[in-house]
């Protein structure tokens, strides 16, 4: 027996149906529409599931994107602390390191050479910071790799940068893109909410200062991601009065490549491990996350083409459903990745572009390699069998891992002040 999409639509709850025709007619879903759909169950549920593929298809077609890169959190000391990050030190605690610049310049070449052509750099906020470092690594950077995209620096580090140099936030960011930053992530965005950041994350930027480098990010040219770690205090209308905020941002600037829900890993979080708030969630439920991902498809048409999911915190497998719920983009091959996986995600630090190639055809899509800013560099029709760069690595741990760093004395924190 066949099932037709209209006699489900039939069956289906009046209002969801409504809201799920307009987004199938291209209309705008609102705040109050998109918080319907989180409600929804049963036959409801997997209609948004149905509509969000649809609006997927007519967007990036049968194609699933990704990027060959590598993460480089080049400290893991920091001057904040947010009851989320199990991935940040105090400058006094011995796991306290820091990557000298000539080892960050190192990791680059070495991604380049194995095929990379993006590297994502973010870091702890360590004390007494020199104004200039983010610049200098990225001049160092662009000095031996000059082709490769530096995709680095949330906007948190760049109101820190801003703020040691003693500059203004526009005048940072014109440093950094002479200096060589091609992108910014657009992390450090938690839920855009500042009653729920000061719970969370006290002392971090603010919502009105995210908003503020973000836009000035677009408005000299360089563009950013957009991000929301869900599943831990926040209320589902937090979650959607988020996307509606970076649905207005993009609306008036275009700036953003890409939207990426990160579900929150809890186990070592210290907010969660320690029980410091009451009714704090162990992240998001299978049902929610492939929620989220299908509302922030159905939102965000017209405005956001790109929808990413992010493999590290939901795995494989569960990677390969969220492309059918609305996600067109793998991410990245990351070679190394120590936020979540300090976090405690079991889901590892490198996934190889053949891997990734792999899971796409499984599930009936083309997969292509594209930049960062979702340039087509390579469709896969077929697997040729050939393997290069990365491909041939067959010892993921000669990266090193996070547990290792910490524990290499070379790179031990060493604090200015005592020097």
């Amino acid at each position: 027996m066949t099932i037709n999409i209209d006699s489900l639509f039939r069956n289906a709850d009046p209002i969801i149906s409504g809201i799920l025709n307009n987004a199938l007619s291209e209309k705008e879903i609102s705040a109050r529409d998109g918080l319907e759909l989180y409600k929804t169950k049963g036959i409801d549920f997997h209609l948004v599931g149905l509509v969000a593929d649809e609006l997927r298809k007519r967007r990036a077609g049968n194609i699933v994107s990704y990027v060959v890169n590598r993460n480089i959190n080049f400290t893991n000391v920091c001057i904040k602390q947010c009851g989320f990050c199990a991935f940040s030190r105090d400058f006094r605690e011995e796991e306290g390191y820091f990557l000298p610049t000539e080892e960050i310049v190192r990791r680059v070449k070495e991604a380049h050479d194995l095929g990379a052509t993006e590297v994502c750099i973010q870091a702890g906020l360590p004390p007494d910071m020199e104004g200039d470092l983010y610049e200098k690594v990225c001049r160092e950077i662009k000095k031996e790799i000059p082709e490769i995209h530096i995709h680095g620096f949330s906007p948190e580090e760049i109101l820190y940068g801003a703020t040691r140099s003693n500059i203004t936030i526009e005048e940072f960011l014109k440093r950094m893109k002479e200096a060589g930053v091609d992108t910014l992530p657009g992390t450090s965005a938690e839920i855009l909410d500042q009653k729920l950041r000061d719970k969370i994350s006290p002392g971090r930027i603010t919502v009105k200062q995210w908003e503020k480098v973000i836009k000035m990010a677009h408005k000299i040219g360089i563009n950013t991601t957009s991000t929301m770690m869900f599943g831990h205090l926040e209320t589902l209308e937090q979650r959607i009065n988020h996307i509606v905020k970076l649905r207005e941002i993009q609306k008036e600037t275009s700036g953003f490549t890409e939207f990426v829900p990160l579900n929150f890993v809890h186990s070592e979080a210290p907010m969660y491990k320690h029980q410091l708030h009451e009714g704090i969630q162990q992240g998001g439920s299978g049902n929610d996350v492939l929620l989220t991902h299908a509302i922030a498809r159905i939102m965000f048409n017209n405005t956001i083409d790109n929808i990413q999911m992010s493999w590290v915190k939901e795995g494989q497998k569960m990677s390969q459903l969220l492309l059918m719920w609305g996600a067109n983009d793998f991410g990245g091959t990351l070679i190394n990745e120590s936020i979540s996986t300090s976090a405690g995600s079991e889901h590892g630090q490198l996934l190889k572009p053949k891997e990734i190639r792999r899971m796409v055809r499984e599930i009936g899509r083309i997969p292509a390699e594209r930049n960062t800013q979702y340039k087509m560099l390579k469709k896969f029709e077929t697997e040729n069998g050939v393997e290069e760069g990365l491909d041939k690595i067959t010892n993921n741990s000669q990266f090193g891992s996070y547990k290792e760093l910490i524990k290499i004395n070379k790179f031990r924190y060493k604090n200015p002040r005592e020097e």
